[in-house]
């Protein structure tokens, strides 16, 4: 299973993403995946669409793999349009809408807030902590 956290930078993505991948790892086999730990790793910092892009992919890849393996896979990247959601795919998505802009104009400028048909949960409050545990109620609820 593929779950995706995405938002704003800045939203608390990262926060609940700790968070929830600690909730889960009660229970199942599990691994997270950072978008900037990723860049860090693959030293590319393209912002530009084709970046953007590529970054989107690199996640999947990496989901993908690990989801193959059995393991929940907890990724938490911005994801800033309709086109990069869809190249991730996710099974699972959890919209961080805490902040109504970032720090970063090109991000506020390209960000698409997704449609009630692309994610699952929508997170309008900092609350990490009470959301972590409610959320990983739900992902194994919604596994085989």
């Amino acid at each position: 299973m593929k779950i995706l956290i995405m938002g704003l930078p800045g939203s608390g993505k990262t926060t609940l993403a700790k968070k929830l991948f600690d909730e889960i790892l009660k229970n199942h086999p599990a691994e997270w995946v950072n978008a900037d730990d990723l860049r860090k790793e693959t030293d590319d910092w393209d912002f530009s669409p084709e970046g953007r892009r590529r970054q989107a992919l690199r996640m999947r890849a990496v989901a993908d793999k690990g989801s193959d393996a059995e393991f929940i896979m907890l990724c938490d990247f911005v994801c800033p349009t309709r086109e990069l959601r869809e190249i991730f795919d996710a099974d699972f998505t959890v919209w961080m809408d805490t902040i109504p802009k970032s720090k970063y104009k090109d991000t506020n400028a390209i960000f698409e807030r997704p449609t009630e048909d692309e994610y699952d949960i929508r997170i309008d409050e900092f609350a990490s902590d009470s959301w972590s545990e409610t959320l990983a109620d739900l992902i194994h609820m919604l596994l085989p």
